[in-house]
């Protein structure tokens, strides 16, 4: 083999383990962390989203006059019930713009069974790229990666799969 056809053969063997590296192995384990954001629920106390690592958590930024956030809660409620003895949390945050007394109101009348905060000033929301539409709904598994975000309501035949498959996950 001559000089230039050696030359070739090596750039093309380096170009493919760099595109196998780029799109392959060298993505795995790259998703985005979640912010360790703090917040404060209904009932005063206060807590951050790292302290929530090792769980596999579904956050979910919401409000009361948010006609989709109203109809999927109840199946965020089921959600929750259906896993949280494996080690599944919930966190429903309220937007910014949402009146705290509304936000009560709803958590007490639907007994929310889950942490509800309130947005006061936005940071949660900001933490999580930016969030400004609801519902938005972000999974995060046990090493505290975002894995999933949903803008709309989730389709929750896969969202349940794909908790399975986080929980399942060590």
């Amino acid at each position: 083999m001559n000089k230039t056809a050696r030359f070739s053969a090596a750039a093309i063997v380096a170009l493919g383990l760099g595109a196998a590296a780029y799109f392959g192995a060298g993505s795995v384990g790259k998703a985005p962390m979640a912010p360790n954001a703090a917040y404060t629920l209904l009932d005063g106390s206060r807590s951050n989203i790292e302290s929530l690592r090792g769980k596999v958590v579904l956050v979910n930024f919401w409000s009361t006059d948010c006609t989709t956030c109203v109809h999927e809660m109840p199946q965020i409620v089921a959600t929750h019930e259906k896993f949280k003895a494996r080690g599944f949390e919930t966190l429903a945050v309220a937007m910014s713009f949402d009146p705290p007394a509304y936000v009560i109101s709803f958590a007490e009348q639907r007994k929310l069974p889950f942490g509800v905060a309130i947005d006061n000033t936005g940071a949660i929301a900001k933490s999580f790229d930016q969030v400004q539409v609801t519902p938005t709904t972000v999974l995060i598994n046990k090493r505290g990666e975002i894995v999933k975000r949903f803008v709309g309501e989730p389709d929750f035949v896969a969202l349940h799969q794909l908790v399975e498959k986080l929980l399942a996950e060590t």
